[in-house]
């Protein structure tokens, strides 16, 4: 069986299969704070979809995060390491890429268990 969240024309927010949700990139609503801002936005959407469908931060397995630019690692990190519980750090990866839009500063993608 699959779930869907949030689903749109284009894209679900969030699907759930065998015992899976994968989330769709997140980014900020309101992009006129700075990236250590955007990213605690972030996360407080993956927080919120994570609990809708089941599952929470401590069962995040893999994160992916992308930075409009690199040098904002340390920034976004600032917020990042206030969230993720000790103990139940998942599997990330970092990467600088365009976004879709210049304000957009990063964008965070999760896969956790439910």
């Amino acid at each position: 069986m699959i779930q869907r969240f949030g689903s749109g024309e284009r894209m679900s927010e969030a699907v759930v299969h065998n015992g899976t949700v994968y989330l769709a990139g997140q980014v900020a609503a309101d992009i006129d704070q700075g990236v250590e801002g955007q990213t605690r936005q972030v996360l407080a959407s993956v927080d919120r979809l994570l609990a809708e469908a089941g599952s929470d931060k401590t069962k995040v397995l893999r994160a992916e995060i992308f930075l409009a630019d690199i040098t904002d690692f340390a920034e976004m990190n600032l917020a990042w390491d206030a969230w993720v519980p000790a103990g139940a750090t998942p599997a990330r990866a970092t990467v600088e890429a365009r976004l879709y839009r210049p304000e957009v500063l990063v964008e965070i993608l999760v896969t956790a268990a439910v």
